[in-house]
Order: structure tokens, then sequence, then C-alpha cells
């Protein structure tokens, strides 16, 4: 098996780069606040003030890693992004279930983050604010469906072809929308939307079920 971290998509830069500890998690920190401060006031409501606020730092230290809202948006965005694929490999490496039963398991996950983690349910992988976060170049969720390619493509005798790859990427677009619709109004996701993502993903991939097979 390939080594997992190469599959995880690379943070959104903030300003200056982390070289010690301390600004590492002083980071960190930015980003938790702002997380908490999105569940509270919403993605609209967020302001560099309040951050730096909330997490007892000055405003210019928050412009020193984060020019503005929107470059701090992206980097929690990608940190979702970061945590909800490593969630995914560490799930399906440890419970191996077969082709289906992990596309179910992907989107537990995400259920189970849009209920726990800070800010997701509001901001997800970022789409939000922006449909072309990541460098600038590629959607999100094409994004998220190249680093599952890669995935399934070290773990299972998958087709690597364009066909396959367009018909993951229209399996997560449906069922991200269908994710975002059942926790718009509920907290704990409306479970009858929830088992549409899961049929409707389903259905697109079942043609390759019977291709797929562990690799030893």
């Amino acid at each position: 098996m390939k080594d997992q971290s190469a599959l995880l998509p690379s943070s959104a830069s903030v300003r200056t780069e982390p070289v010690q500890q301390r600004s590492s998690e002083r980071i960190t920190l930015l980003l938790d606040t702002a997380a908490s401060l999105i569940d509270e006031k919403g993605i609209d409501g967020l302001t560099t003030s309040d951050v730096a606020a909330r997490s007892h730092s000055s405003v210019g230290v928050v412009y020193r890693y984060f020019p503005n809202i929107q470059s701090l948006l992206r980097a929690l965005a990608a940190r979702n992004m970061e945590r909800f694929l490593g969630a995914v490999f560490l799930t399906i490496e440890e419970n191996p279930g077969g082709w289906l039963s992990e596309l179910d398991a992907i989107l537990d996950i995400y259920a189970d983050l849009s209920r726990t983690e800070p800010g997701f349910r509001a901001l997800h992988f970022g789409g939000v604010i922006d449909e072309r976060f990541i460098d600038g170049q590629v959607n999100a969720n094409k994004e998220l469906a190249t680093s599952l390619l890669a995935f399934v493509g070290a773990r299972y005798e998958l087709p690597q072809t364009e066909e396959f790859a367009l018909d993951l990427d229209v399996a997560i677009e449906i069922a991200t929308a269908l994710m975002h619709r059942a926790f718009r109004n509920d907290r704990d996701g409306d479970e009858r939307y929830l088992a549409k993502a899961r049929i409707v993903v389903r259905e697109v991939l079942e043609p390759y079920r019977r291709e797929a097979a562990v690799t030893e």
C-alpha cells in the first residue's frame, strides 16, 4: 500500500509558513476559533476581530497568517478535507468490508463530521465560499474524487479510466448535495436524505462492483 499521506490534498497556504511549533499551534488555534465562531454566527458573521478576540490574539497576529477572512476560510476548508480523507483511509484500513460497504462508510464519516466537527456543517470543503478554492485550479469535489480514486486504485482492481473517474465525480457531486440538504435544517441530519445519498452512490457505481477485488 502506498503512503496515504501523499493522497491528502495540500492545505491552503497561509501568509507565514509555520517554522516553529509555536507558530503551528497558533494557526491551529486560529482555525479552531474560526470553526467555533462559524457554528455560532455562520460564515457571513465571521470577522477577523472576533477571531482575534476569542483566541486572545491581536488582529495583527491573525493577519500575519491570514491576510483576509477568505484565506482563513480556505485554510479551514482544506483542513476539513484532510480530516475527512484521513478518517476515510483509517476506517477502511481498519475495517475492510468490500467496495459497496466502504462507500457507505465514507458517507457515514461525512455525516459524522457534519454532526461533530466545528464549522464543518456550514463550510464543508469550501464550495460555499469559492467553487475553485484548492490551489485556485480545481473544484473541491473534483479534488476529493481525485484523492479517493487514487486510494481505491491502490486498494482495489478498479479501472483507472476517465469514465470511472467521471462516475466517481458524479457520485460525489450528487451525494454532497444530498448531504448538504440533510443538514440544512437538522443538526443531526435528516435520515431521509442521508439514505437517498447512499442509494444514489450505489446506483452510479454499482456497475464497477463486479470489477472490484481487494488487492493483496
